[in-house]
């Protein structure tokens, strides 16, 4: 995805509230009445009053300093902004290659088990895909690459094109953090919850879990994710 430059990882905190309020271009996050702005120097506008709260809350909920790499809303704003704004063109493209060798698409050659649990999670996303977006993703058995149809890119593409900045930075986000752009776009339609996009999502790697057990950086990787996806989540919503 098109990243935007960043600021330090920890600053120290500068200002009392955040809130939102109405500006031109949409609604901006204010840090006692200031406009915040992103690393590239540009107003921290959202689109909806909703998403500007979402950042705000994040802001309000800082310490003495701000750990920005826990703030996946506000630097999701400055990706929209610093970033796909400016390249449209190669998030796009980023977003169709998720689509073109999505996770969802690569079932097991065995043990059985393992297809059947597959089969069950997967198996109505590929239906959803096919039957409410016009994608009829073709799967496959193992790990070798198999091209997606010149159909389903071409209608990948044609979805992406048409979303705004802040809309297509968090379905980059989302292909970008699951392997899939399947699953990010049945998240953003509500097709499917956070919960349940981590459980598609992370489906193999449980599946090992509970065969081998689990190490800690397994465990830290899964706690990452579901943070970042209960944001991503909130995220569409506040588009809406």
């Amino acid at each position: 995805m098109a990243h935007a430059p960043e600021m330090p990882v920890r600053i120290r905190r500068f200002y009392k509230a955040a809130a939102a309020a109405a500006v031109d271009g949409g609604f901006g996050v204010m840090l006692d009445g200031r406009a915040a702005r992103t690393p590239a120097g540009r107003p921290l506008t959202a689109p909806t009053a909703a998403l500007a709260h979402l950042i705000c809350t994040e802001w309000g909920a800082q310490g003495d300093q701000v750990v920005l790499a826990g703030m996946h809303a506000t630097r999701l704003a400055h990706t929209a902004i610093d970033g796909v704004a400016d390249r449209r063109g190669e998030t796009v493209g980023e977003f169709v290659r998720y689509a073109g060798a999505d996770l969802l698409c690569y079932f097991a050659e065995a043990p059985a088990s393992l297809i059947k649990r597959q089969t069950e999670v997967w198996g109505p996303l590929l239906v959803w895909a096919r039957d409410d977006l016009g994608l009829p993703f073709v799967r496959t058995a193992g790990i070798a690459h198999r091209l997606q149809s010149p159909e389903v890119l071409a209608g990948v593409t044609a979805l992406a094109e048409s979303t705004t900045p802040f809309d297509l930075a968090g379905l980059a986000f989302g292909a970008s953090l699951f392997g899939s752009a399947i699953l990010v776009l049945a998240l953003r339609a509500g097709r499917i919850d956070a919960q349940n996009a981590v459980a598609a999502a992370r489906l193999d790697e449980t599946f090992q879990a509970e065969r081998w057990g689990v190490d800690d950086e397994s465990a830290a990787h899964a706690a990452r994710m579901a943070n970042e996806t209960t944001m991503l989540a909130a995220w569409f919503r506040a588009l809406g």
